[in-house]
């Protein structure tokens, strides 16, 4: 994901993914902006997210399961979800990758804000249940591209067909496994 991320600096206007998104570079003077906000955020958002749930870290370093739990929080909310959701209202793949983009975003700030809501409630396993399903959302930006090389490789479809069905495949199963998760977890 990081060397992905590098291909767009210094701050291209046509590298990798933006290479099929001239119309909204030159249409939508803010798509750029959200753009990279989406992008520089949400790889800072991916690695944060990794660390919160090492149990060694939790147990023995409070303190910085805290502050990077907060970064990641901050980030989500006022960075990666929102630029998310603009950026998802001008999706390839027309109407239904933008339905799934835009909603994706919602839930992913949605889940994300009960995990910090039940944490400030001292609510531990529902915030543990909230920010795993936050961050299986975020592991889409992983996930997404993990189903796009399998679909291009195994069935060849056109691009925009592509875009339609990973929009869903990047962050429904990851929702689902975590789901499945939870209910193993509640039935101990």
């Amino acid at each position: 994901m990081i060397k992905i991320t590098l291909q767009y600096f210094p701050f291209k206007t046509d590298a990798a993914f933006l290479q099929i998104k001239q119309t909204e570079v030159a249409e939508i003077p803010l798509y750029l902006v959200f753009f990279y906000i989406h992008v520089c955020s949400s790889i800072f958002v991916l690695l944060a997210g990794f660390s919160q749930f090492n149990d060694v870290l939790l147990k023995t370093y409070p303190k910085i399961h805290q502050m990077i739990g907060k970064i990641y929080v901050f980030m989500v909310l006022f960075l990666s979800a929102p630029s998310g959701l603009f950026i998802g209202l001008f999706a390839n793949g027309g109407f239904y990758s933008k339905i799934s983009f835009c909603i994706l975003s919602v839930l992913w700030f949605y889940f994300t804000l009960k995990g910090f809501t039940t944490i400030k409630n001292k609510k531990i396993s529902l915030h543990k249940a909230f920010m795993l399903r936050s961050f299986a959302l975020t592991f889409s930006a992983i996930t997404l591209r993990l189903w796009k090389v399998i679909l291009v490789n195994l069935f060849h479809p056109a691009p925009m067909d592509v875009y339609q069905i990973i929009a869903w495949l990047g962050w429904i199963p990851n929702l689902l496994i975590i789901e499945y998760y939870l209910y193993n977890q509640s039935k101990k």
